[in-house]
C-alpha cells in the first residue's frame, strides 16, 4: 500500500473512531443555540464545539438548505406552478424563486 493510501485511511479510521454525542435540551436552549450558530455562521454542532473550547474544523461548508420531495411533491409543486410533474428542473428554479421571495419578506418583518 501506498504511504499516501496509508495516510488517507489513518485519517479515515480516527473519523470512525468519533462518537456522535446527543445532548436532549429544552426547546429554549435548542433555540439559544442554533441563534448563536446562525449569528455566527456556524453549524449547531460547531456551535456547541465552540461554547464547550473545543477544536472546530475549518472545512468549507456549502450554504445550502435541503428538503426531501417526494413524486406527489412534484404534482404539487408542478400544478402551483403551472408545470408538468416531471419538469422537476424548472420546478426546482421555480421554487428557489418562491423561497427567496418568502426569506425576502421574513426579512422586511424582523
Amino acid at each position: 500500500m501506498s504511504k499516501k493510501l496509508q495516510e488517507k485511511w489513518a485519517s479515515s479510521i480516527a473519523a470512525m473512531k468519533a462518537v456522535q454525542v446527543a445532548f436532549d435540551l429544552d426547546a429554549r436552549m435548542q433555540y439559544a443555540i442554533r441563534l448563536a450558530a446562525l449569528k455566527e455562521g456556524l453549524s449547531p454542532s460547531d456551535q456547541i464545539r465552540t461554547m464547550l473550547a473545543l477544536p472546530v474544523t475549518t472545512r468549507p461548508k456549502r450554504p445550502r438548505l435541503t428538503v426531501t420531495l417526494n413524486p406527489q411533491d412534484y404534482l404539487a409543486l408542478g400544478q402551483r406552478y403551472g408545470l408538468a410533474p416531471d419538469e422537476q428542473l424548472e420546478i426546482k428554479k421555480r421554487v428557489m424563486q418562491d423561497l427567496m421571495d418568502q426569506a425576502d419578506r421574513l426579512l422586511k418583518d424582523c
